[in-house]
């Protein structure tokens, strides 16, 4: 799908979670380094797991013992993380810095929002619950709602329908590549988070139709459409 010419009101506006919404990486690191140490291995530092954050398990295991899913080892070493994750869930995650006055601002302007994940239910509704957010979400989908999970957009359609806004109607924000394939074929306009963990490439190749470098920005985003729409109504060339 190309780059959409202009940007008008949503009324919805989706998140994906890791490296979006919150920063979960302190957590998912803190789990892959248990894993190492139990092995009698040294940890190793949050900027190497970083990147890799969005791809889950796979990408935690991967950086911490080098396997992949061919491996033999992979399947054990993956459960075994998962396991050590699930009972550490939000010890140092947090939301990013402006994410809060970001949703207080879409609320009090009545734009919906919601939590379209890969990350499995078993982690993602105890983690919104923890942070207090579950309350105030109007959707969450995790990565194992619908049959399918990104780049698919079965995940973000279904999210559009608990809203009952149609998807042409949404935003998707997310810091991976196939946050904004999903976006596209799900016909909503899809915005990097350029702050996240974009997982080590460059997202000025991903055919965004904006970028965010902080939560905020999307706020500003947000103003600038209304602003400019005294001019031209409805939209603002992007």
């Amino acid at each position: 799908m190309p780059k959409k010419t202009s940007l008008v009101i949503p009324k919805a506006i989706l998140f994906d979670f890791d490296g979006t919404f919150a920063d979960t990486a302190p957590d998912m690191a803190s789990a892959a380094n248990m894993l190492r140490i139990s092995r009698g291995m040294d940890t190793l530092p949050l900027l190497d797991y970083r990147p890799h954050v969005s791809h889950g398990g796979r990408g935690m295991v991967a950086v911490a013992f080098g396997v992949s899913p061919e491996d033999i080892e992979f399947a054990t070493l993956r459960d075994e993380f998962l396991n050590v994750y699930e009972k550490n869930l939000c010890v140092y995650s947090t939301l990013f810095d402006g994410m809060n006055q970001t949703l207080a601002f879409l609320e009090s302007r009545h734009i919906q929002w919601g939590i379209v994940t890969n990350k499995a239910r078993r982690f993602t509704d105890p983690l919104m619950k923890l942070m207090g957010l579950d309350i105030r979400t109007t959707c969450i989908v995790s990565g194992d709602t619908t049959p399918h999970a990104k780049p698919h957009p079965a995940p973000l359609l279904h999210a559009a329908d608990l809203l009952g806004v149609d998807p042409s109607q949404c935003w998707y924000v997310g810091d991976d590549e196939r946050d904004i394939h999903a976006a596209h074929a799900a016909d909503m306009l899809g915005i990097v988070a350029s702050y996240g963990y974009l997982g080590g490439t460059d997202p000025l190749t991903w055919g965004a139709d904006a970028s965010i470098d902080a939560p905020l920005d999307l706020v500003k985003l947000l103003q600038s459409i209304k602003t400019k729409s005294a001019v031209t109504p409805h939209s603002v060339t992007n």
